[in-house]
């Protein structure tokens, strides 16, 4: 019991303390400088690229105070914005636009990582080729996924952007790339930021135009797929199509 009471008592009065007054091994730089960055976790990371934080609590507890708003969770942070970080006293523009800065990174830097030429057998695999691009953007976009008869990926085309509840999406401008591109497949894919899966009228008309004149160009529409953060929809395993 009296070595419980000592530690409670430790971290106590380390939290009372400015990060330079810690222990050089309990700092967040130099933890990382020795140990790499896998030994930190996520609020020591967060903490290092706020530099500060208040008068009330160093950077390491503004850290964990900001990531336990969105419950420890990145995907959710990296959709914070600016008027959500400065929510917290000592998080000014600079420090916002820095951590969401670094959040776009490690989305761009999973996008762009090396990888063999995509081939797409399932809308699983649509999914995770899009969710990266389309599952936390606050509008919806519309794009086409262009195929070869093997189902290895020719191109992703971004057809539209449009506002929160809808986008609009040329048929003529999606056949028009397949054909240009020889494509001899495509799945089309746009997101709900809502979250809600499920396909509204306009997807299941578009979704039929689409398929029709697909057909009259003797290209096989592979699916249709609305992508949410987490979850996606499939006209095809759904029969839709």
């Amino acid at each position: 019991m009296r070595a419980l009471r000592n530690f409670v008592e430790n971290e106590s009065t380390m939290e009372k303390l400015s990060i330079n007054e810690w222990s050089v091994d309990d700092r967040p730089r130099e933890k990382m400088m020795v140990q790499g960055s896998a030994a930190l976790s996520d609020a020591e990371l967060v903490a290092i690229l706020i530099g500060s934080g208040n008068n009330e609590e160093n950077a390491v507890e503004l850290a964990r105070r900001i990531l336990g708003t969105c419950s420890n969770n990145l995907n959710t942070l990296a959709k914070w914005d600016i008027n959500d970080f400065s929510r917290f006293k000592g998080m000014g523009p600079a420090k916002s636009v820095t951590v969401m800065a670094a959040l776009e990174l490690a989305r761009r830097r999973n996008d762009a990582a090396p990888k063999e030429r995509e081939r797409i057998t399932c809308s699983r695999d649509v999914y995770h080729l899009f969710a990266p691009l389309l599952a936390d953007l606050p509008h919806e976009e519309f794009w086409s996924l262009l195929l070869t008869q093997a189902g290895t990926v020719i191109d992703k085309i971004r057809i539209s952007s449009g506002g929160i509840d809808g986008t609009y999406a040329d048929v003529r401008l999606i056949l028009r790339d397949a054909i240009l591109k020889r494509a001899t497949q495509l799945a089309v894919v746009h997101n709900h930021p809502s979250g809600n899966t499920h396909p509204s009228n306009q997807d299941v008309h578009l979704t039929k135009a689409i398929h029709k004149a697909a057909e009259l160009m003797n290209i096989r529409m592979f699916d249709h797929v609305i992508v949410c953060d987490g979850s996606y929809y499939s006209f095809a395993d759904e029969g839709a199509l």
